[in-house]
């Protein structure tokens, strides 16, 4: 855990007037915390698509990267299942082209592949403080709104009877030729995004979704992080 690394991003956005860290910032603060994101690199360039593209290999998914563009779906500034150069440079195109005047790249990570969508995140709550956040994720999230929560800190045990608490708890079971998914892993995550309100006292809110279970291995997929 690398505690100084997420305050030295999240003190450089608020220097900069901004209150919503962009999704690489944001997965930058998780991965301080050991909390699994996507591979990915941010490019703002043309001649840098190549070289990541070949790193991280193929399938990609590029996206919008800026924090003043929160609704990337929406506006048609995300591509996936790219599978060769030539869509991945009209994909940097056009996403470029969708950023407009504002602050911001192209964000290339590795296509995560999963059937299972969960969610997790946390809210500082006026009364009760920092409190974590899991649930039934995708598209899921706000129809079902599956979800449970726990104040923070979280012990092993909180975080463990938040994943038996869902309605669709049996997601986390071995079903249809899928294997369990690996609730110690969860368990970690969940403990790491506690710590995270615990520590970072201008984080307002956490909104990891999907987290994709890769097989048994969850991933955060996307994220957003406001602070207040």
């Amino acid at each position: 855990m690398n505690r100084e690394s997420a305050e030295k991003i999240i003190g450089s956005a608020l220097a900069g007037g901004r209150k919503v860290l962009s999704e690489y910032e944001s997965k930058r603060v998780l991965k301080a915390y050991d909390i699994p994101v996507t591979r990915e690199v941010l490019v703002h360039e043309e001649s840098e698509v190549a070289p990541v593209t070949a790193d991280i290999g193929y399938p990609l998914v590029m996206k919008v990267c800026s924090a003043a563009i929160a609704h990337k779906t929406e506006k048609g500034l995300i591509r996936v299942d790219i599978r060769t150069d030539t869509e991945a440079l009209q994909a940097f195109h056009e996403i470029k082209r969708g950023l407009e005047d504002q602050e911001g790249g192209v964000l290339i990570q590795e296509m995560i592949k999963g059937r299972r969508e969960l969610v997790m995140g946390l809210t500082r709550d006026d009364q009760f403080g920092p409190c974590v956040m899991f649930g039934l994720g995708g598209i899921f999230t706000e129809i079902l709104r599956d979800i449970v929560f726990r104040r923070a800190p979280l012990t092993r045990e909180d975080a463990l009877a938040m994943m038996r608490e869902i309605r669709a708890s049996g997601i986390l079971d071995a079903v249809r030729g899928m294997e369990a998914a690996d609730r110690e892993r969860l368990a970690d995550m969940l403990i790491g995004i506690g710590q995270i309100g615990i520590d970072l006292g201008r984080v307002r809110e956490i909104d990891l979704n999907p987290v994709i279970l890769s097989g048994k291995d969850p991933v955060v997929v996307d994220a957003l992080i406001v602070l207040s």
